[in-house]
């Protein structure tokens, strides 16, 4: 098959690693000329954004499928009523990745989430009550477009761009679980994941598998997944970032509807990796096995505070020494502060023995530039 992806970047690059063990041509379209796919596929660069751009890149392939949400969705509908297969399809890709659709779609089919205020402009006035968080309509990632309000002070800060203000959850953990759809209805859920944020990034740090949760909690998470999947009526593979708050409570922060950082630590921890699973769906084959193995533990490599140019990975020699320790590189030959480069994925016996690997070998590496 010719498959076709929005987007070049590490997910994509890995999706299509994972996939090269199969008999399939793989298309990216990618702004950037040096975009992590760029020497493993058949690259285009344009802008995936732009309607023309997007429906040249579509109209000859099997299926497209996307590795940033941030696409032309009018395009990507316009290929389904050419006869083209979109993976996810474009009405669940223009839902989420707009914050208010995706809040507004949370609120139909009953998926608990934190209440919310939409506010489309600057003249609106915020009803929620201090704290509360805003999150921008259109174009967040990575903790871009999402900021904590807490104080009187504070609302100098408030972005005039369309938003949604959402009330701020008492987080006891961040959780997040990859659910998995092919086009026939065969749906595999990967074991829950903790994710640890970098506070000052805002970025995933650390991510843990599995998580200890009570048979409540679980309840709670089987019954959003299914929800979900029953409203999305779409196949695909989807995040779906969760808070669980300090009464037992979860709440859905957000989804994403395509591979995701919480999902790495599956390249060695599970039986499948979530790239594994996401090649399956675009092909409709039978889903695969997601039993993980012991515990699983994932670092990101991001670009440290003060460098940026030609990338180095100092201390990666003494990585390469640990048992059970992987390193997946980006193909990103450009660091700067924050940038996500790399990440390096983690085997134990225990949670304990975990934690103390990954804080360890987090110490261990730092990415700079020349």
């Amino acid at each position: 098959m010719k498959i076709g992806i929005l987007g070049g970047g590490q997910l994509g690059r890995m999706l299509i690693q994972s996939a090269l063990k199969y008999d399939d041509e793989f298309y990216t379209l990618d702004p950037a000329s040096d975009a992590p796919c760029n020497n493993i596929s058949h690259f285009t660069q344009g802008n995936f954004n732009d309607f023309e751009t997007v429906l040249n890149f579509g109209k000859d392939k099997d299926v497209v499928t996307i590795e940033i949400e941030h696409v032309n969705a009018d395009a990507l509908a316009e290929l389904e009523k050419q006869g083209i297969k979109v993976v996810p399809n474009a009405a669940i890709i223009k839902t989420i990745q707009q914050k208010i659709l995706q809040k507004e779609f949370y609120k139909t089919y009953d998926i608990p989430s934190p209440e919310f205020q939409v506010v489309w402009n600057s003249d609106e006035k915020i009803m929620m009550p201090l704290p509360f968080v805003q999150k921008m309509n259109t174009g967040g990632y990575d903790g871009k477009g999402v900021q904590v309000i807490r104080t009187e002070e504070d609302y100098q800060d408030v972005w005039k761009e369309a938003s949604v203000i959402e009330s701020l959850v008492d987080i006891d953990k961040e959780l997040s679980v990859i659910v998995a759809r092919n086009e026939s209805g065969e749906t595999k859920t990967f074991p829950v994941t903790e994710m640890v944020a970098d506070p000052k990034l805002n970025l995933l740090d650390f991510n843990i598998c599995p998580v200890f949760l009570s048979e409540d909690i679980q309840k709670q998470i089987d019954s959003i997944t299914e929800k979900f999947l029953n409203a999305v009526n779409s196949p695909g593979l989807f995040a779906i970032e969760l808070f669980l708050d300090k009464e037992g409570k979860i709440w859905v922060n957000e989804t994403a509807p395509r591979l995701h950082n919480s999902g790495h630590q599956s390249q060695e921890g599970n039986a499948n990796s979530q790239f594994e699973q996401m090649y399956r769906v675009v092909k409709n084959l039978p889903l695969a096995d997601t039993d993980a193995f012991g515990y699983s533990g994932m670092l990101n490599l991001v670009g440290a505070e003060g460098h940026a140019g030609k990338v180095i990975y100092e201390g990666m020699d003494d990585v390469l020494k640990l048992p059970k320790t992987y390193i997946h590189l980006y193909g990103k030959t450009e660091t700067k502060p924050g940038r996500k480069m790399g990440h390096i994925n983690v085997l134990a016996d225990t949670r304990e023995e975990l934690m103390e690997k990954l804080v360890k070998v987090k110490s261990m590496v730092r990415v700079i530039a020349e």
